[in-house]
């Protein structure tokens, strides 16, 4: 991991991340590109779910996928008539869906410990990398961790 990486939290519902592990992708902010732009190739991003599934209220509180921005193309799709979002590639490496909550005390990008979750209000955060080396820990699997 280079000096330059820069790590990253996207925010999601777990049911929409889900769906980006299978195709590869990370989509921000209700696909908008801006926030994408920020990212470039090798950094590392996790998504964190509050939401199970988007506008229902059943809570999740989990990280849900780990993985490395793979180039620097943002593109869009055209999912429906009228929504075409913008995306960018990641290689999704093998992870488990693991808690925020024993974390919240440890994490530096949370300030105000008993509102943790206003960090994730945007969307799209970037942390230090003691921050994402404590979630990775506990997300990757034990051979990939030690291998990196």
């Amino acid at each position: 991991m280079s000096g330059d990486t820069k790590y990253w939290i996207i925010v999601a519902s777990k049911d929409h991340v889900k769906s980006a592990l299978v195709q590869g992708i990370a989509q921000t902010c209700h696909g908008k590109a801006s926030p994408l732009k920020r990212m470039r190739k090798d950094d590392f991003m996790i998504y964190y779910s509050g939401k199970q599934t988007l506008g229902r209220p059943a809570a999740c509180q989990e990280f849900t996928g780990i993985g490395k921005v793979m180039d620097e193309q943002i593109y869009q799709l055209q999912v429906s008539e009228d929504f075409c979002p913008s995306r960018r590639n990641i290689k999704f490496l093998p992870g488990r869906d693991v808690s925020i909550l024993p974390l919240i005390s440890r994490l530096n990008f949370i300030k105000d410990k008993k509102n943790w979750g206003y960090p994730f209000r945007f969307g799209l955060l970037e942390i230090d990398r003691q921050d994402f080396e404590l979630i990775s820990s506990q997300m990757l699997q034990e051979d990939y961790a030690e291998e990196n």
